[in-house]
């Protein structure tokens, strides 16, 4: 872990409120878990680095030195070249005018993968390699389940985009991503999702070999199906990123505990309206987000669970409404409003890590096994990458 900020040592009860905190004990754990299951797997991880968009947190990633990574903003992908990075997937489709940036970081050393779906794409891409004199490594981005870009499997553009780039010498490979195994609610939904995920990105990459096209990587990855994969043959590697921190809605699908949730905000109790059951915080959706995501699932959470200043669930309340600085805690299942003065701290696990990271600058860090002191202590404060 990073040297713990100098200076006196303060705890969660310091600074001001609302602040986000990471447990890096957990953050260990849940990098750990898929490490393990990638290995059995026999694939390669490239951890998505959009949730936490740390340096701090990528170097637990792959025991402190730089690895494979995917990134899914150029300011992440400058910000992690210059941390020493040279192994970059850019997940979201290109466009020209990000091209100039893409050949900055190649000509740095870099190699950095772009992500196109049509031909259009492809062909400005081979014209800009070819200007550069330089190639640039590209993957076609394949649909395996409807949930955003990409080709279908039998679209007919998919060899002809693969000869595009493969006469420019940029051909890199084939990525799939099952975004609708976000809602796979059972175990065996995400087992029927990984595997339709892996089948896909597979089929496509045979397809562009039996046009006579060499596909050197065929990625494929979520958090929900990295997680359930049983087979990955024929896959290259594998992507996911919430892992790193989980959240509600990952606990909601049963891919986590709500023990391993290594990402929450403190916020202060500042007032009471105990004839509506309310207890008022100041950490409302600029501080968790207005994500909502685990409102479709069996349990919907509100905007987040609350904890105490330990991490302790306190029982029945939840984060149920947000306005822009102010949050609404009440409680459920017949659970009595506990008695929490002005004051208080308290902690809100959220419903989307990726999205509540993204309202604050970093993370304070703690270790959750150490429990000796009265509140948490704070061992560093890791900053955030920001901006597109």
């Amino acid at each position: 872990m990073p040297t713990p900020s100098s200076g006196p040592a303060k705890t969660l009860a310091d600074p001001d409120t609302p602040f986000a905190v990471v447990d890096v004990d957990k953050t260990r754990r849940n990098i750990a878990r898929l490490a393990a299951r990638a290995d059995r797997l026999g694939v390669a991880l490239r951890p998505h680095v959009k949730t936490a968009k740390s340096l701090d947190v990528a170097a637990l990633l792959h025991h402190g030195a730089p690895g494979p990574i995917t990134v899914s903003t150029l300011a992440e992908a400058e910000a992690f070249a210059d941390g020493g990075y040279t192994d970059i997937t850019y997940a979201v489709g290109i466009d020209p005018h990000k091209l100039p940036r893409v050949i900055a970081l190649l000509r740095r050393g870099v190699t950095l993968r772009i992500l196109l779906d049509s031909t259009e794409q492809a062909a400005f891409v081979a014209g800009t390699a070819r200007g550069a004199g330089l190639p640039i490594p590209t993957q076609i981005e394949i649909d395996c389940d409807g949930h955003r870009g990409g080709l279908r499997l039998d679209a007919p553009a998919l060899p002809e985009i693969g000869r595009i780039l493969h006469d420019a010498g940029c051909l890199d490979g084939v990525l799939t991503h099952a975004g609708e195994s976000y809602f796979a609610c059972t175990a065996e939904e995400q087992r029927l999702a990984a595997k339709n995920e892996r089948d896909t990105a597979v089929a496509a990459a045979e397809r562009l070999r039996a046009a006579g096209l060499p596909v050197a990587t065929v990625s494929v990855g979520s958090t929900p199906t990295a997680h359930a994969a049983e087979d990955l043959t024929g896959v290259t590697e594998l992507r996911a990123g919430n892992y790193v921190f989980f959240d509600l809605v990952m606990a909601g699908l049963g891919v986590c505990r709500i023990e391993d949730l290594a990402l929450s905000v403190v916020v202060t109790v500042i007032g009471h309206r105990p004839e509506y059951g309310w207890i008022v915080t100041d950490g409302g959706w600029m501080a968790m987000s207005r994500d909502r995501g685990t409102a479709g699932q069996a349990q919907d959470q509100g905007y987040g669970l609350v904890t105490d200043l330990d991490g302790t669930l306190v029982p029945g309340l939840v984060m149920t409404a947000a306005s822009q600085e102010h949050g609404t805690l009440t409680v459920r299942d017949g659970a009595r409003l506990p008695d929490l003065p002005v004051g208080t701290r308290l902690r809100i696990l959220p419903n989307h890590a990726c999205a509540t990271a993204a309202q604050h600058h970093g993370y304070h860090v703690i270790d959750g096994t150490r429990t000796a002191e009265a509140a948490p202590r704070i061992q560093a404060f890791w900053k955030r990458v920001t901006g597109w």
